[in-house]
């Protein structure tokens, strides 16, 4: 679970602009957060399949957001995926 001074400072590391909370840079930045928090979790607690299907809901929505970002913007898209470091 991220607190919320985690959450905002993803959020000031993602942000497009200075009041930005919902681009999807910073859904896909914090996102990206739970997600490795979640893997550490089911690494240590491998029978914890609701929160195995939470985690696959996340990956879901996240590659979502990174479709839209790419269809839109390609610019965006590779700057958030190299700032985040997903590839």
């Amino acid at each position: 679970m991220i607190t919320t001074k985690q959450k905002q400072n993803i959020i000031k590391k993602a942000q497009v602009h200075s009041t930005d909370t919902g681009s999807p840079e910073a859904q896909v930045a914090i996102l990206s957060k739970r997600i490795d928090e979640l893997a550490t979790h089911l690494k240590t607690n491998n029978k914890d399949n609701h929160s195995r299907r939470g985690l696959l809901q996340m990956v879901a929505d996240r590659r979502t957001h990174l479709g839209y970002l790419k269809r839109k913007s390609k610019d965006r898209y590779d700057a958030l995926v190299k700032k985040i470091g997903l590839k």
